[in-house]
């Protein structure tokens, strides 16, 4: 195959690739950072000719114009398999919806059926001589959309970097309908977010749970990326990194000399990661890296991969954990937040990791509306908030307080466990409705 004629041949003005698109169909709209807002443009376009399109996607960082231009949701119907802050301002104006589900078998929804994709419309980077087109900074499902697509249009943008697999990192112009040459906007880039000293405490407890060699997961927020500036400065050694979401705190901690992966029983001296986001640092660090390797999620979030590492430390946030210790983190009562994304994968993981542990970390309290200090550490969830780690899964939960491990712990020693890690002010409220509960004995004792 003459590779730069069959390009020719398939390149198409957006407009006219998107006529493909016809009501009813389900659209797959990309993942992260590799949504194109230059295609979403050209279909909110066609509002006015299509109805009850499903659109998919998977934490698109902007607003989509389609989704902007339906406020009816009679054209456009918008879903998000992990919402990212903007789809969480849509789902609060019910102009978007979660799709739940546990990251690495999303998969699996493709090949068995569940999902019929009509049109897969992708960002890549530039066609290689080999006629591969590669998927950038994500890959967690990308590849199975587009394998269940009936038809596939890219959009290919000269600032995608080239990221290495791994495996299913790129797409060839066999498999794909129609090639479309966009504005070439830059990369989008995450914001970095201020890191307190409530964050910075709560890493200096996690650093304590971290040795040589063990292998690194680091969810999303300020303090893990306190975390990882901390371990850029410690002097551990021969770190490996097992993580679905890489950030500019990996390429702080890999320059500073702490990543190695010689210790990894996977991918040895291999950063594993199957989508990344942040700024051009990490962008560039990623391009034609051969440290880095980007997996689809099926590999990087199975807990029994997962666990075939030894030593894997999972580092997540959450927004409350009752006394029973189920973790909340996706949502605020029935406000939706993000998705379960990679948190159950990686606490269940680091559990069959030799030596693993899982770490859900938040700090003790908050301040509510009219600036009343109230605990994240609660009797029973919010009602209506999502259980994301259920009790009996729970590990490890870390507050500026010190460190709860639930393992083996029967009722009374959890409550007693992450009271004592709850706010001092706080604690005797939690006291009296553990013993409501009943799930406080006489013999618990608080530090």
């Amino acid at each position: 195959m003459n590779y730069s004629s069959e390009y020719q041949r398939k390149l198409t003005p957006v407009d006219e690739a998107l006529k493909v698109v016809k009501s009813g169909d389900l659209v797959h709209y990309g993942e992260f950072m590799m949504n194109s807002a230059y295609l979403d443009a050209a279909l909110a376009k066609r509002v006015d000719e299509l109805y009850n399109v499903n659109i998919r996607t998977t934490t698109c960082p902007f607003q989509p114009k389609a989704v902007l231009a339906d406020p009816e949701r009679k054209h456009f119907i918008y879903n998000d398999w992990h919402c990212s802050g903007a789809s969480r301002k849509l789902h609060d104006k019910n102009l978007c919806n979660y799709i739940p589900l546990t990251y690495h078998e999303a998969n699996s929804f493709y090949y068995r059926g569940y999902v019929d994709v009509d049109v897969a419309m992708i960002k890549v980077a530039p066609m290689d001589k080999h006629g591969f087109f590669n998927f950038g900074t994500s890959c967690s499902l990308t590849p199975n959309a587009c394998d269940a697509a009936k038809i596939v249009i890219v959009e290919v943008n000269p600032s995608v970097p080239q990221c290495l697999g791994g495996n299913r990192e790129s797409i060839h112009i066999s498999e794909i309908d129609f090639i479309v040459e966009g504005d070439n906007q830059p990369m989008p880039q995450l914001p970095e977010l201020p890191i307190s000293d409530t964050d910075k405490k709560i890493a200096s407890i996690v650093m304590e749970q971290i040795e040589d060699g063990s292998c690194i997961q680091l969810g999303i927020g300020a303090m893990p990326n306190a975390v990882g500036a901390m371990i850029a400065q410690s002097d551990l050694k021969d770190l490996g990194v097992h993580t679905e979401m890489l950030v500019d705190s990996f390429v702080d901690m890999y320059e500073a000399g702490r990543i190695t992966g010689r210790h990894k029983q996977l991918d040895k001296c291999k950063m594993v990661y199957t989508f990344a986001m942040g700024t051009n640092k990490l962008y560039e660090f990623m391009d034609n890296n051969p440290a880095c390797a980007l997996y689809p999620v099926e590999y990087t979030n199975d807990p029994y991969i997962i666990g075939q590492n030894d030593n894997v430390v999972g580092i997540n946030n959450a927004i409350e954990v009752d006394l029973y210790g189920q973790v909340a983190s996706e949502s605020a009562g029935i406000r939706h937040i993000s998705g379960t994304g990679g948190q159950l994968d990686f606490i269940s993981g680091s559990y069959i990791s030799k030596g693993g542990k899982g770490l859900i970390c938040l700090t003790s309290t908050f301040k509510d509306k009219d600036g009343n200090l109230k605990s994240r550490i609660k009797p029973i969830l919010t009602p209506g908030a999502i259980v994301t780690v259920p009790r009996s899964i729970n590990f490890y939960v870390i507050t500026e307080y010190g460190v709860a491990m639930l393992k083996a712990k029967s009722t009374w020693q959890r409550a007693e466990a992450l009271i004592n890690i709850a706010h001092p002010d706080l604690r005797d409220e939690l006291i009296k409705e553990a013993d409501k509960m009943n799930i406080w004995v006489r013999s618990n004792k608080i530090v």
